[in-house]
């Protein structure tokens, strides 16, 4: 069985303590004997941050143009290169601070329609002493944008909270909640965080030297606030069930698609559903391709969706 690669998104503004985190979760995978792999997108024609990682970590880099805008395509296809090319044990998307989250994460789903990954979840850096100065402003771009990386985390670091008054701490934690009331908070100096306790926060599975997450085991972890679900079928689902099924998805889940096996059609499927409409293309993929299904939205229950999925391959219809 192809080992499942689990991916993180590094998110938040410019100069938050994207790269200074990034460090360190390569040397605490390092030290795991782990190899990490990083995609790093910059806005811009040169990334200088590129000279902070070590040489021997597989890397790529997207310039000119932010992921979810000009270049949102093409993310999937570096992730493809580095698991073809290096099989990391875990790559991290650290995308350019003026990035919108829900996009990225858009991007890196199209990567599972043909490769065996697991999106763990998004960790956004916060600069808090920056976050309070916009809130108190309350408007702008850069304001609407820190918004929406901080209401799509799966945990958030308070970074420089050594920059903020003693009574500013509680307004930040505040500001936090109101915002996103599921993802855990972590106040930090220079992104100085236990790092196992952090991606522990967010209920991944950890990779551990020498293994690999089994099909199983990504089916059956449970995470009930979860942007993004995967699901890999061992077994092909009738048409008219599953049609039934995307049809009644909870108005939290937005967006999905996926690569399917239709019993009563012996054919395959590619399938795409955004704003309550499914859409399906028959289609003859080339190559290894596994039957899987993407699903995008805030706060769903993961395990229902899961249950119901696993349903419909057991089912003899």
């Amino acid at each position: 069985m192809k080992q499942i690669t689990p991916i993180y998104i590094l998110s938040g503004f410019l100069g938050s303590g994207k790269t200074t985190l990034l460090q360190k979760l390569i040397d605490f995978w390092q030290e795991q004997d782990l190899l990490p792999a990083v995609i790093m997108n910059e806005i811009g024609d040169v990334n200088l941050d590129v000279l902070l990682v070590k040489e021997q970590v597989p890397m790529t880099e997207m310039l000119s143009g932010c992921i979810c805008c000009t270049s949102r395509g093409d993310l999937s296809s570096e992730i493809a290169n580095l698991i073809h090319k290096d099989s990391p044990d875990v790559i991290v998307v650290e995308a350019t601070g003026v990035a919108n989250p829900l996009e990225i994460l858009d991007g890196v789903t199209e990567a599972a329609l043909y490769l065996k990954i697991d999106l763990k979840g998004l960790i956004t850096v916060v600069d808090s002493e920056h976050l309070l100065q916009l809130y108190r402003e309350q408007g702008g771009k850069t304001y609407r944008l820190m918004q929406e990386q901080i209401r799509c985390a799966s945990v958030l670091l308070l970074n420089k909270i050594d920059r903020v008054r003693a009574e500013e701490v509680d307004t930040l934690n505040t500001i936090v909640a109101s915002w996103n009331s599921y993802a855990p908070v972590i106040p930090s100096v220079k992104c100085d965080v236990d790092i196992l306790s952090m991606l522990g926060n967010m209920r991944a599975e950890l990779p551990v030297a020498g293994s690999s997450l089994s099909q199983s085991e990504h089916l059956h972890a449970s995470h009930d606030h979860v942007m993004v679900y995967t699901h890999y079928f061992n077994e092909a689902v009738d048409s008219e069930a599953f049609e039934e099924l995307i049809a009644n998805l909870p108005r939290e889940v937005y967006r999905a698609k996926g690569i399917l096996t239709f019993s009563d059609t012996n054919s395959r499927f590619l399938f795409q559903y955004a704003f309550r409409e499914p859409d399906f293309l028959k289609i003859n993929p080339q190559g290894d391709v596994p039957d899987v299904a993407v699903f995008i939205g805030e706060h769903f229950s993961r395990s229902s969706l899961a249950d119901a999925l696993r349903a419909l391959e057991n089912s003899k219809t």
